[in-house]
């Protein structure tokens, strides 16, 4: 197994998974107003978003947090995965998750059941 990008890997216009303690960091981006609502349109430039180095050897950027307009809560992260980590244990999020692997291969625990993906490939756990 490769290492892997998670913004390579997870790019979605909905929620994101938080990873671990970082869902209790992370921060409103930008275009959050102080409400934590996401009302306006911005471009958030990947080399200006600070990395932060994991101690599995991973890093990952923060892109933004907070809710949309229709009232659905978001996160947008990257994560570089190296060959053979797990970001967290597995879990259930309340928020739904979409990841877009750009690069490497994984398992998706779909319902305790891995399920290998690969470059391409797009998962969807819907809120619960």
């Amino acid at each position: 197994m490769t290492t892997m990008n998670r913004r390579d890997l997870c790019v979605a216009l909905s929620a994101f998974a938080a990873m671990g303690s970082m869902m209790a960091e992370a921060q409103a981006g930008p275009a959050a107003g102080a409400d934590g609502k996401l009302s306006k349109s911005v471009v958030y430039k990947y080399s200006a978003l600070p990395v932060k180095n994991y101690a599995n050897g991973g890093s990952g950027r923060q892109v933004l947090s907070g809710t949309l307009p229709t009232g659905e809560f978001v996160e947008v992260h990257e994560t570089l995965l190296p060959a053979g980590q797990m970001p967290h244990p597995p879990h259930k999020h309340s928020h739904s998750e979409f990841l877009l692997i750009r690069e490497g291969q994984l398992s998706f625990i779909n319902d305790g059941i891995p399920e290998p993906v690969s470059v391409g490939d797009v998962c969807l756990r819907p809120q619960t």
